[in-house]
């Protein structure tokens, strides 16, 4: 990685995503065997513009990014899991960018689903009160 872009990196975490995500689009798309002309066609975009995505351009757009990762049967973990630790302003720990983040990105979806489905349930579950009601005794 060049100096430049390092320093790039460092100061947009969107701009490392689109890098890392453009590699990872370029590879799936030659692992299966698929021309960038083909590529484009099926995803309704020029081929210059997917250039532009696997390149890592500062001016794609991530929505671009995640159409190309949909039809490549990419995990979207390398655009999205970054992201959340931006949003939390939690360095992103760049090991992680390197391999298939579709487990992890599994593991942050039941977690969220566990702890809405907890909140819920919490919500919906009576708050029986210890309150002594005459006349009756202890069950």
């Amino acid at each position: 990685m060049s100096q430049c872009l390092a320093i790039s990196v460092a100061e947009s975490p969107i701009l490392y995503v689109k890098v890392q995500s453009g590699r990872q689009i370029e590879e799936a798309r030659k692992k299966r065997r698929l021309t960038q002309r083909d590529l484009a066609r099926e995803l309704g975009m020029g081929v210059r513009w997917l250039r532009e995505i696997e390149g890592g351009n500062p001016r794609s757009r991530l929505d671009d990014h995640l159409i190309c990762a949909y039809r490549l049967g990419l995990s979207t973990g390398h655009i999205l899991i970054p992201l959340l630790f931006a949003g939390q302003k939690m360095s992103f720990p760049r090991q992680l960018a390197t391999g298939d983040l579709s487990d992890l990105e599994r593991m942050c979806i039941e977690l969220i689903a566990q702890r809405n489905l907890d909140h819920l349930t919490q919500a919906l579950t009576p708050a029986w009160s210890a309150v002594a009601v005459p006349g009756v005794t202890g069950l």
